[in-house]
């Protein structure tokens, strides 16, 4: 077996991640027990369905249909953002555990920084004693961001955001260099009840020795006073030789969002 390869059991994560899940609704419950006096927290979650999993980092895409659990738990300034994302049998595509500080909160001005440890997780065939099976292959990631956006008005925003992220296993690229300036405009209204949200982005990536520039686009339509909204993104390659092609990837998802604040003494 390569060194340095971690393999684990699928089954058991998946558990562990429901088990977590469950953990962060206990304690959504034990915030709304508390009264009005005691410190305000907001909890949110967003639960995303698409035909194509896609990762800003082209070897972590996983290229098929995937579920995504996104939650935020946290106070005004510093919040705990877990992501979990698996394929849609069932299966662990990545975990990402994000600690994310607004250094700067005011009307116009936003600046956050942020870090995690994340696992990403790979098919993999293993034959041992004459027996063969799969098994999951383990990788280990951890990184950092920063991220400055400024508000021109309610509805227009531009921001730059940088990720670094260090890959622990020897067959993992070490390190990824992430650049992105992005602008979103929002609440594009198409009637009374419905609204556009737009987000177009260009960005530098560099992994090790490789580079290359890209543009992305999202784009989202969303019901007023409705927790179920629709994304499609699309992603190419301005010039790059990260990858061999020059390929759109895209991908369509629907998504339910929850979100609330609660007490806590």
């Amino acid at each position: 077996m390569r060194k340095n390869v971690l393999l684990c059991n699928s089954g058991f994560l998946i558990k562990s991640s429901v088990l977590l899940s469950l953990f962060l609704l206990l304690g959504l419950h034990s915030f709304s027990q508390t009264t009005e006096k005691q410190k305000s927290y907001r909890f949110s979650t967003v639960v995303t369905a698409t035909n194509k999993g896609i990762s800003t980092i082209p070897n972590l895409t996983l290229g098929k249909p995937a579920v995504l659990f996104d939650f935020v738990i946290g106070g005004d300034r510093f919040s705990f953002e877990p992501s979990f994302r698996f394929a849609m049998e069932g299966k662990p595509w990545s975990f990402l555990f994000w600690w994310r500080y607004k250094l700067i909160e005011s009307e116009k001005m936003h600046f956050t920084i942020g870090a995690h440890p994340a696992l990403s997780f790979r098919r993999m065939i293993v034959t041992k004693n004459d027996v063969t099976k799969e098994d999951m292959l383990l990788r280990r990631i951890l990184g950092a961001e920063l991220s400055p956006n400024y508000s021109f008005t309610k509805n227009i925003n531009v921001g730059l955001y940088y990720l670094y992220a260090y890959g622990i296993e020897s067959d993992l690229s070490k390190h990824t260099n992430f650049i992105n300036l992005r602008t979103t405009i929002s609440n594009i209204k198409l009637s009374d009840q419905y609204s556009l949200r737009f987000s177009p982005q260009f960005y530098y990536l560099n992994i090790d020795k490789k580079d290359g520039f890209y543009y992305n686009l999202i784009l989202s339509m969303n019901k007023k006073n409705f927790p179920l909204s629709i994304s499609a993104l699309a992603n190419r390659a301005f010039t790059t030789n990260i990858t061999s092609k020059k390929q759109l990837l895209w991908n369509v998802s629907l998504l339910y969002s929850f979100n609330g604040r609660f007490s806590k003494m």
